[in-house]
């Protein structure tokens, strides 16, 4: 595993076509490892998620604050007996993808910086697969691309382009994940990272993100289909007409994100117990590996 300043990168990650060139990859063993750890963590997974729920039902009527708007949680959000498309193992080490850039990641919990869009609450727990209990103090870091499909740092790139188009436009014929600088500024709008507490959870607030080419929503990790069809009608994302939006459905990486224990679908409620379009909480329970070696 990867160690920053002693705190376990557990990190999701966002990530472009070429970004995902390990997912598939790992062999039989490690695939039938994680699934073995996935099924043995059920019980705890699931009553993980359902103290959280439950906490968060005791807070409603108290304010949180969400972009720019003030919102109530006034709903108890659902609780499951077994994984409910909401646990993926994350393997030692991961693909950063051509829009991660550590100089604009800042330690935060509100990573919103004013963007435009629906309010987006993500809980997020983090989970010792070989011990099944929380794991405190694992660094989590976020990024994404906005309402429009531009990410931050590299808002001199087209979200219209696959990331094989703007390296031809670039002429660049050595790119290569990590170590290839695209960036064009230094914004920092919609990166983040905060640590587990000590009940292995973090929150971080952002907005639902948008759509760039090639890829389905997602802050590497994904959201339903449905939800996602009826947010992208409202601004400003329906303005975002230049390009076809690529769907779940259809998403060349998706797949490889769902075997051996891989579920990286979020679980989400509307965050004012009524109306998506006011604002989501998504809850999502990562589970790491911390026994892996290669």
């Amino acid at each position: 595993m990867k160690f920053f300043s002693s705190l376990l990168a557990a990190s999701l990650l966002s990530a472009e076509v070429l970004a995902h060139p390990n997912h598939g990859s790992e062999s039989p063993a490690i695939l039938a490892r994680h699934e073995h750890l996935s099924k043995r963590c059920n019980s705890h997974v699931a009553e993980f998620h359902k103290e959280r729920y439950a906490e968060r039902e005791q807070k409603r009527g108290l304010e949180r604050r969400a972009g720019n708007t003030t919102y109530k949680i006034t709903t108890a959000a659902p609780w499951f007996d077994v994984i409910h498309n909401d646990t993926c193992i994350l393997s030692p080490e991961v693909t950063q993808g051509p829009y991660w850039w550590p100089r604009s990641v800042l330690l935060r919990q509100d990573m919103s910086e004013g963007e435009s869009g629906v309010p987006l609450l993500l809980d997020i727990g983090v989970i010792d697969m070989a011990t099944c209990e929380p794991l405190p103090k694992a660094m989590v870091s976020l990024w994404h691309c906005n309402a429009t499909g531009s990410y931050s740092s590299f808002t001199g790139r087209s979200p219209d382009l696959t990331l094989g188009e703007q390296l031809v436009q670039l002429n660049i014929t050595d790119f290569k994940i990590g170590l290839t600088d695209l960036h064009t500024d230094d914004t920092t709008f919609l990166r983040g990272m905060w640590p587990t507490n000590d009940n292995g959870i973090m929150e971080m607030k952002s907005i639902y993100p948008g759509f760039y080419a090639g890829r389905t929503i997602h802050i590497h990790i994904y959201f339903d289909s449905s939800l996602t069809d009826q947010l992208m009608t409202l601004e400003p994302y329906a303005s975002h007409t230049a390009i076809e939006r690529v769907t779940n459905e259809v998403d060349e990486y998706l797949p490889g994100s769902l075997g051996g224990g891989y579920n990286p679908y979020v679980s989400v409620v509307p965050m004012d117990g009524e109306n998506f379009d006011n604002g989501v909480v998504g809850y999502i329970t990562i589970g790491v590996d911390s026994e892996a070696t290669a």
